[in-house]
């Protein structure tokens, strides 16, 4: 179901493929509307293009867990941490390892 942010968002991703915030306000549109599969797609495009957008892989996780697919989360949320921990962002990576933690 497209919604009127959904098409202004597609519509500046055609403009500029690479606009970082647009990727991350479709992938989190998607997501809060229950279009799952296209929420991570968008994330995982995101995290290819921008690999230290932090929040992408908590976000990303978070959906890919409401999907039942727990070992896709289980990845990418230590692909977070590891990027966390590269760049310094401990808030984020504890948030990140507090969401592996609870996968177990």
């Amino acid at each position: 179901m497209a919604t009127p942010r959904t098409e202004m968002l597609k519509s500046l991703l055609a403009q500029d493929p690479t606009n970082t915030f647009a990727r991350y306000g479709l992938a989190m549109e998607y997501a809060n509307t229950g279009q799952s599969a296209e929420a991570v797609a968008e994330y995982r495009l995101l995290m290819a293009n921008n690999p230290d957008y932090a929040a992408a892989y908590f976000h990303c996780g978070q959906t890919l867990e409401r999907m039942g697919q727990l070992d896709e989360a289980r990845a990418t949320y230590q692909q977070g941490i590891d990027v966390t921990t590269r760049i310094g962002d401990l808030h984020t990576r504890s948030e990140l390892q507090g969401a592996l933690d609870l996968l177990g």
